[in-house]
């Protein structure tokens, strides 16, 4: 398994709230893809001028109002799934991962609680 990038994550109810802070310090709107998976999550992409990457996501369905999470894209989701879980990390979605027609993910929660959003993109 390669880790293709690596990057903090915000995920929230109120996205613009937090993409205004960031773009205060500095960070540009790189893209926006709205709808993603049948929890209707918009992520947002961001960087600053030093080339640090920084993700927005926001969904209704939090159970609170912030997760922070680390972003990390892989070459082979089942490879890094299967090690996360192999350590105790529990898929938030259960059994299944969100597809759409670019991207595979799952954000796994770490027995002591830190979350990792693991994402695959499909290339064609």
């Amino acid at each position: 398994m390669k880790i293709t990038t690596f990057n903090p994550q915000i995920i929230t109810k109120d996205a613009e709230a937090v993409v205004q802070l960031f773009e205060a310090m500095g960070f540009q709107r790189r893209h926006t893809k709205e709808g993603i998976g049948d929890l209707h999550v918009t992520g947002i992409r961001m960087k600053d001028a030093n080339g640090f990457y920084l993700d927005i996501s926001q969904s209704d369905g939090l159970p609170v109002d912030c997760i922070e999470a680390i972003r990390m894209n892989v070459d082979d989701f089942d490879e890094a799934f299967r090690l996360l879980t192999d350590r105790g990390f529990k898929n938030f979605y259960g059994d299944r991962a969100v597809e759409n027609p670019t991207s595979r993910s799952a954000v796994m929660v770490a027995p002591s609680g830190f979350v990792i959003n693991l994402v695959q993109h499909i290339r064609k």
